[in-house]
């Protein structure tokens, strides 16, 4: 499944799904559009869920960001938590 498919299905994303977000956003992915912001997002909603490659990623990259942009990024990851519901992992 491409990242655009993967963002159309939010509501129902799992772990991995989320961890491949990030990594799209973190590498550039398939439209090349690097974004620490959102890969700092889809690892944290990851990490939340217990996947431990995104919470090793999100230090990572916390490391490379402002103290600015990991506060939007948090910010990001509340709004997805409070307009979508992660699906449990399968």
């Amino acid at each position: 499944m491409g990242v655009e498919a993967l963002e159309a299905a939010e509501p129902f994303l799992s772990d991995s799904e989320m961890y491949r977000l990030g990594l799209a956003a973190s590498t550039g992915g398939e439209e090349g559009a690097f974004d620490l912001i959102n890969a700092h997002k889809w690892f944290n909603l990851a990490a939340m869920q217990g996947n431990l490659e995104a919470r090793a990623y999100r230090a990572e990259l916390a490391n490379e960001m402002t103290p600015e942009e990991i506060a939007e990024a948090q910010r990001l990851a509340r709004e997805y938590l409070a307009t979508h519901r992660a699906r449990p992992n399968a």
